[in-house]
């Protein structure tokens, strides 16, 4: 039976009840399955609704080496792009980041979460792991005792109930599963950055083969890509502006203007089919664990998406989470479980860290005045003048080991 048959109805019991559908909740689903231990999943929007969502397309090593190990990995690896560096612009020119030769050999792929997202619903489907879509009003509920459990409704089956032995909040930075945390259980850090990234999508072949990071005085600029055909590219704008003060051919020309000649000569402008304005935000919640109840992904942490650690971080999340579920399920040793929220978080604040210094590097900051941009500029030029430097962007940028 496929997971999409089992929309609306999940069984009474199981071990653990998976709250979100997105990669986290999802790659945790297959990957409890495969150790033999019953899970159900619930999101609230309709499976169509997952996967319309464009999300970020540059995985780690340590993400394609796990999704392989899942059994996943097959399509990433045929259509996939390995990339073994990027440039950053700046003053007009380029430094380039050879990953490859700076981290050991290691590299990045870029292939997009929605293709992930595809890859495993599909895994899902096969194995016959319950996925309940549209559940609404989900209540995780007896998170301090041995008996926790979730309560939902569906349009079809009305008001429903998961017994459970834990429960994984999987569900976002929006979702309920943080919040149904007491106030003085939980603390959080946040910081909200002074712009946003405007987003479009377009089919036309990318700028470059690798990924072009620019700074400018007008602002930063981000060519990515999905795949050869597929081009994403970014520009900060402002927080309050609003996806209908961008028409295409403004967007084109401002991206146009902030790039070095050489490569905005490369530009094919080619029509939005996806257009979007997103706010950065750096924000940690801790512990990642209350009772019963362990946070993974957005639910527990958000980083800008400069430095691509959103997606890589919930991914290895979800190892350190699944690793301890195994071994409290097939050893009976709950030491992995008491030490998941300090696992997770030690190699979550560093990737907030990076993203953090990389983000306030190569973008604009108004109200940094004239000292601030001179702090950026010798910042950029230690960079560029560090082999060193050089390395620890790269060991970051491929993604530190879980």
């Amino acid at each position: 039976m496929s997971a999409t048959s089992h929309a609306g109805a999940a069984p009474k019991r199981t071990q653990v009840a998976i709250v979100g559908g997105g990669p986290a909740g999802l790659l945790l689903a297959l990957l409890l399955h495969r150790a033999g231990i019953d899970c159900v999943v619930l999101e609230r929007r309709s499976r169509d609704y997952v996967l319309s969502r464009i999300r970020a397309g540059v995985l780690e090593q340590g993400t394609t080496d796990l999704l392989r190990s899942a059994g996943v990995g097959g399509r990433m690896d045929r259509e996939g792009l390995v990339h073994d560096g990027f440039d950053i612009a700046w003053r007009g020119d380029t430094l380039h980041i050879d990953l490859r030769e700076l981290s050991g050999g290691k590299t990045v792929m870029v292939y997009g979460q929605t293709e992930v997202t595809h890859d495993l619903y599909d895994a899902l489907d096969a194995a016959g792991v319950p996925v309940v879509h549209e559940a609404e009003d989900v209540r995780p509920q007896g998170l301090e005792t041995a008996e926790p459990f979730v309560t939902y409704r569906t349009k079809e089956h009305g008001e429903r109930r998961i017994d459970c032995d834990f429960v994984a909040g999987c569900d976002g930075f929006h979702g309920v599963c943080r919040t149904a945390i007491p106030r003085d259980r939980i603390e959080t850090f946040e910081r909200v950055y002074p712009f946003g990234w405007l987003g479009v999508l377009t089919r036309k072949p990318p700028i470059q083969e690798e990924l072009v990071y620019a700074h400018h005085t007008r602002g930063f600029a981000l060519c990515s890509l999905r795949n050869p055909q597929l081009s994403r590219y970014y520009i900060q704008c402002s927080v309050s502006d609003k996806v209908e003060d961008w028409p295409d051919s403004r967007f084109y020309d401002e991206l146009e203007a902030r790039l070095p000649d050489r490569i905005a000569a490369n530009l094919q402008r080619g029509e939005s089919v996806e257009k979007s304005i997103a706010p950065l935000r750096s924000f940690v919640a801790e512990p990642m664990r209350y009772g019963r109840l362990f946070l993974a992904g957005d639910a527990a942490h958000i980083v800008p998406p400069t430095g691509a650690k959103g997606l890589n971080l919930a991914v290895s999340d979800i190892y350190y989470l699944s690793r301890a579920l195994t071994a409290h399920y097939g050893e009976r040793d709950g030491r992995l479980l008491e030490g998941y929220s300090g696992d997770a978080l030690a190699r979550v604040w560093k990737a907030e860290r990076f993203s953090w210094w990389f983000t306030s590097m190569i973008h604009r900051f108004e109200d940094d005045g004239s000292f601030g941009q001179r702090i950026q500029e010798a910042e950029f030029d230690f960079l560029a003048g560090s082999k060193a430097a050089q390395t620890a962007l790269a060991e970051n940028y491929v993604g530190l080991p879980f």
